[in-house]
């Protein structure tokens, strides 16, 4: 049952009363709630605003039948602002789950790269587009990398961290324990694919929250064995930021 946790929140449900009332129904039994973030994040450029993690919080803390939610991000080492946010999550009453962000060093080196090779390009363009290109663009994109090189700049650091093993396995767990009625996963990942097929195929209530073009050719095929996916469109005045609040 949907109790406000807050005034706001009660003011706001008040205006959206069949919003409230459609994942009172979605949302039965206990439920546990697992929030991939790094794939959350981005979607603030489409959407052309942001999800405030306290806000949600307290939207999800309204919900009396909500068991846990699950917050899964990275921690950037020694850098202040990625470790605040950490545990300004952890404050906000998340069970979060973190590990640090490797930075990969990719080379751009083209010293010994013939002009026409690909074989740069191949750490950063799939091979299905890369063969579509003809050997003039080839030869242009390795003089952006020459130019580069020309400034002092032989190599690129890329952050790579993500959740997927994590929340698919905790998911899984919490399947097994058998006390999780509705799985709300927040993603639009393709390799959630085979996790949420398995919850579904063992009887499980699986509701995916994402937003239009965010979510996988793969997971849309899931709606017809009973995945139901959720617009947050319908509930941005809950979870934005309050000077993005639209009421």
């Amino acid at each position: 049952m949907f109790k406000p946790y807050s005034k706001q929140i009660e003011k706001i449900a008040e205006q959206k009363e069949k919003v409230v009332k459609q994942l009172e129904s979605l949302l039965a039994g206990r439920v546990n709630v697992y929030i991939d973030y790094a794939n959350v994040r981005p979607w603030a450029t489409r959407l052309e605003w942001h999800i405030d993690p306290k806000r949600l919080k307290r939207f999800l803390d309204s919900f009396d039948n909500i068991n846990a939610a699950k917050f899964y991000y990275g921690t950037l080492k020694g850098d202040h602002d990625s470790e605040k946010r950490i545990a300004d999550t952890k404050r906000f009453g998340y069970q979060v789950r973190t590990k640090f962000v490797k930075i990969m060093k990719i080379s751009i080196d083209v010293s010994s790269i013939d002009p026409q090779s690909p074989a740069l390009l191949k750490n950063f363009i799939r091979n299905a587009l890369l063969g579509k290109y003809d050997i003039e663009t080839i030869e242009y994109l390795n003089g952006k990398f020459k130019e580069m090189n020309k400034k002092g700049i032989f190599e690129i650091k890329d952050k790579k961290c993500n959740f997927d093993v994590e929340i698919g396995s905790d998911m899984l767990i919490d399947r097994e324990k058998n006390n999780i009625d509705c799985f709300a996963l927040w993603s639009g990942d393709s390799d959630f694919h085979d996790t949420v097929t398995e919850l579904l195929d063992s009887g499980k209530k699986v509701i995916l929250f994402a937003t239009a073009r965010v979510v996988s050719s793969e997971l849309n095929e899931l709606k017809s064995k009973g995945l139901f996916i959720f617009d947050i469109k319908k509930i941005r005045d809950f979870i934005c930021w309050k000077r993005e609040l639209s009421l």
